[in-house]
């Protein structure tokens, strides 16, 4: 062979080994990437449903009933940023039909309530108070109206349609449009207090209702049941399955049509599905006391537990959607304050100092020197080590200079180029030799691998055992669990 043809060879080489993997799978969007960021957020219900000391309301409670004696969306704001929450959602009207704003839609407003001698608009006070602590905003609008006398017929869903449109105009950008799937039933409606029932799969029309979220709200990520940017996890206990794709294809419980809000009960939600056909990551619901409203006799959560969720959701790759409920002045309890503060100290006490720090890294494999394994700890998730084309199994080897104590590990991939690696090990050096301390499956946006008991060495090897396609990670993470 010539030496000019040996020389472009060589040129074509080095030129493909620095170009960035090809994507693999479903992917996720914009404002899915956007939400992979907040990683932990509330969920506010709030509404006269706390006044009954109910979980549900009819939807027949008098306006009047809805009377805080000093509600304070500040307080409330303040103890979840202090909680390391990043986003609120705001259950502007729940299934007892009464909303939250000054609507025209429906009398059963608040501006028919004492509230704010009947001028006041509660999501705007609560849209206002978490911008202003650099929170990010989002509205959850039922779709079931106990209330409303429409509710089953084919008038109601210009009425829903229209409450969706008034609050994406009116309060700024939106992370999340939440959706559940309670679907009729039992309810006021009016003075009827009869059971209506609807056929859920067409009854919303969600492919145009969601067309609505679409295009006046383009980074609001859509949760419900089944999906279509976020997923439910299918439990509200606060976790995802140990091993948890990010990918999904909702299926219907026939299996044959694709499914609706409401039809989500099926064993595939907590751990995802591989290969999924659509990038929709797992939302983990729970409420930080037993009930998504307040009631007296209730406590919340305790800071290890939630500490405990924290890493059954965002460490496997979902987000944590922590349901907060005011009491009856509209503030949250001192217990719950508490709690949540707690908490948020040992999120950010663990976290705020990797161990793996200024260590050097070496790897088996590499993708030359825009993919080094040094971009795996340098704090930016937005690079990454990255094997060539036809390297799915490798190896990263962190040298720590000196002996580290640690109980928490945390890995990331480089998930806009899609969620690849299926299998793992994570070894120490211990007495001059390897020693297994770990052994998993999927990793995606963020792992955290609590171990039963600290582990002290100078050396760690993690292995990428099994990947269909060439391996991205972005950040590795070593901790030490602190209060």
């Amino acid at each position: 062979m010539k030496p000019f043809f040996i020389l472009l060879l060589l040129i074509s080489s080095k030129v493909i080994a620095q170009t960035a993997p090809k994507p693999y799978g479903a992917l996720p969007s914009k404002r899915q990437l956007a939400w992979h960021d907040l990683e932990v957020y509330g969920l506010i219900h709030f509404t006269p449903t706390t006044f009954e000391n109910k979980e549900w309301g009819f939807g027949d409670a008098d306006p009047k009933t809805f009377n805080p004696t000093d509600f304070n969306a500040e307080q409330i704001i303040q103890a979840a940023k202090a909680g390391g929450l990043k986003g609120i959602i705001l259950v502007a009207k729940h299934h007892d039909g009464f909303a939250l704003w000054p609507t025209k839609t429906t009398d059963y407003n608040i501006t028919k309530s004492p509230f704010r001698n009947g001028k006041g608009n509660l999501v705007k006070e609560v849209e206002q108070a978490a911008r202003k602590n650099g929170l990010k905003f989002g509205v959850y609008c039922s779709p079931w109206d106990r209330n409303n006398p429409l509710y089953g017929t084919n008038k109601y869903l210009s009425v829903y349609q229209a409450q969706l449109k008034e609050l994406y105009s009116d309060y700024g950008e939106l992370f999340m449009s939440w959706h559940d799937g309670a679907n009729g039933g039992d309810g006021y409606y009016g003075g009827a207090r009869e059971k209506r029932s609807i056929d859920n799969t067409t009854y919303y029309d969600w492919t145009n209702t969601w067309g609505i979220t679409r295009e006046m709200q383009p980074m609001a990520n859509i949760f419900s049941d089944i999906g279509l940017d976020i997923r439910w996890v299918g439990n509200e206990d606060g976790h995802a399955a140990e091993t948890s794709w990010a990918t999904f294809t909702p299926m219907a419980p026939d299996g044959k049509n694709a499914a609706v809000p409401g039809q989500a009960n099926y064993p595939q939600s907590p751990g995802g599905i591989r290969n999924g056909k659509f990038w929709m990551p797992a939302e983990c619901d729970v409420p930080l006391r037993k009930g998504w409203f307040y009631h007296e006799t209730e406590k919340p959560k305790t800071p290890e537990m939630l500490f405990d969720l924290y890493l059954k959701s965002v460490g496997r790759g979902a987000g944590l959607d922590l349901g907060l409920a005011p009491d009856t002045r509209g503030q949250l309890h001192d217990d719950d304050v508490t709690a949540l503060k707690a908490f948020g100290r040992i999120v950010k006490n663990t976290f705020s100092n990797n161990l793996a720090k200024g260590a050097t890294i070496n790897s088996s494999h590499s993708r030359g020197k825009k993919f080094n394994p040094a971009l795996a700890l340098d704090g930016n998730k937005q690079t990454y080590w990255a094997t060539a084309d036809d390297t799915s199994n490798a190896s990263l080897e962190i040298d720590l200079k000196a002996p580290k104590s640690f109980d928490i590990i945390s890995l990331q991939e480089y998930i806009p180029l899609g969620q690849r690696i299926e299998a793992y090990t994570i070894e120490i050096l211990e007495n001059n030799s390897w020693k297994k301390i770990y052994e998993g499956t999927s990793i995606g946006a963020k792992r955290l691998i609590k171990l039963d008991q600290a582990v002290t060495s100078n050396k760690v090897k993690i292995s990428i055992t099994k990947s269909p396609v060439c391996i991205t990670l972005s950040e590795i993470g070593l901790y030490k669990k602190s209060l």
